[in-house]
């Protein structure tokens, strides 16, 4: 792999590149993404070796718990690898024509999906995401410039140097994926001014590295990945059923961003509700904030009272905030306040309630009666995600294949002239 660490000339070999993959045809990207399973298959032990390294360091720098599960690729590559079959089963999206359309005067317009072309992603603690976006990247016909956390180095190393591999055994160009492999800052600054050969960032870490990003920036950003999720328990819902949704959402893996934070509990139920959600939940090691109202109908040691800060804080662990609400309006106007347009939901029979519910509540993910478990590009079928976006434009959501092209008119005639 290239250590290389002149930005610019990473760049303007990934804009050279780009020409090369806008006609790759969907036979050699597939072949890229086996040869990669392959690869992983056959350096599983120099991977998981790599990882374990990245892990000691990590521990040894005093990285948070939450942080080293992201980290951690124990048990995982099967999953991964997995998560890269379904890419390769997916149709591919470039030449896809969409709109189509006769004119008065007989020209035929049609739109025509294209490659974004060079990404710029940053991100942080996790070496999954430098095999899911990769995957996606290929098969959409792009490029990207990977630069991970310091705390991944070794782990993406490995990683990117078998992707390599894998696209130049399919007669891809190698340059088409390429890691900053320095964990100097300064780098990313440099990055994000590159708007000359890179066409889109996508920042998936903290609110700070997001912020850092959009101020920053000579180039479009793709926020998202904070998530401060809610579930609405309405006075109409099926408690029982209502619990284990509570459950998965909080405990299923609570360390990432669409993991359940906030439980806004309807009053007429909260008497009967509330002891049944911290009776089950600290079970599994939840501990609990409670506004007053939810304070004065029950607690446990497991409990304390909640402070203004809670109801915006991301947990990203076992922590859970209770809120006792008075109907549905007061619900909506919480979660509008304090979501972060990531994902969010109601647990309801009623389905006028469920509707409006979703009319009002403008976030990226609206559920009616499931787990916010599932804001997920594999879970949605989209094979895996570079990012979930919370910005309006140009995607939201998981981003997939589709997620990851533009487009362009094409226009046939019969040598019309504008009058």
């Amino acid at each position: 792999m290239n250590n290389d660490t002149d930005l610019n000339k990473m760049a303007i070999e990934a804009k050279k590149a780009t020409f090369e993959m806008a006609k790759s045809s969907a036979e050699q990207k597939n072949k890229a993404l086996k040869q990669l399973i392959e690869n992983l298959k056959k350096h599983r032990n120099g991977v998981l070796q790599a990882n374990l390294q990245d892990l000691a360091l990590a521990k040894a720098n005093g990285l948070s718990d939450a942080l080293l599960e992201r980290l951690s690729l124990k048990n995982r590559l099967d999953g991964i690898i997995t998560d890269i079959e379904k890419v390769i089963a997916l149709p591919d999206p470039i030449g896809q024509v969409f709109d189509e359309k006769e004119l008065s005067n007989q020209l035929i317009l049609k739109k025509c999906r294209t490659p974004i072309g060079v990404l710029g992603v940053i991100y942080e603690s996790r070496p999954n995401v430098t095999l899911d976006i990769s995957a996606l990247t290929i098969k959409s016909s792009n490029c990207a410039i990977l630069r991970g956390g310091s705390e991944t180095l070794h782990t993406n190393k490995i990683l990117v140097e078998l992707i390599q591999e894998a696209l130049k055994a399919a007669g891809l160009p190698a340059g088409a994926i390429q890691l900053i492999a320095n964990s100097d800052r300064k780098r990313v600054k440099e990055l994000l001014k590159l708007d000359e050969y890179l066409d889109l960032i996508i920042p998936r870490g903290s609110a700070v590295l997001q912020k850092f990003c959009l101020e920053n920036s000579t180039i479009p950003v793709v926020t998202g990945g904070i998530g401060i999720c809610h579930l609405f328990v309405d006075k109409e819902a099926d408690l029982e059923r209502s619990i284990e949704v509570i459950l998965n959402a909080k405990t299923q893996r609570p360390t990432v961003c669409n993991a359940l934070d906030t439980v806004l509990v309807h009053s007429a139920i909260a008497p009967i509700l509330i002891p049944l959600i911290v009776r089950n939940l600290e079970e599994k090691g939840v501990a609990f904030r409670l506004d007053n109202k939810a304070w004065d109908l029950f607690n446990s040691s497991s409990c304390t009272r909640a402070n203004p800060n809670d109801w915006d804080t991301e947990w990203l662990s076992l922590v859970l905030g209770i809120k006792v609400v008075e109907d549905l309006q007061e619900a909506i106007e919480h979660i509008q306040t304090h979501s972060s347009g990531h994902s969010d939901g109601i647990l309801t029979e009623n389905q006028q309630h469920a509707e409006r519910f979703t009319i009002e509540v403008d976030s990226a993910a609206v559920y009616v009666n499931a787990s916010t478990r599932f804001t997920d590009g594999a879970e949605f079928g989209l094979g895996a995600e570079v990012a979930v976006s919370t910005q309006k434009l140009h995607a939201r959501g998981p981003m997939g294949l589709q997620e990851l092209t533009s487009y362009k008119w094409i226009i046939r005639g019969n040598y019309q002239i504008r009058t």
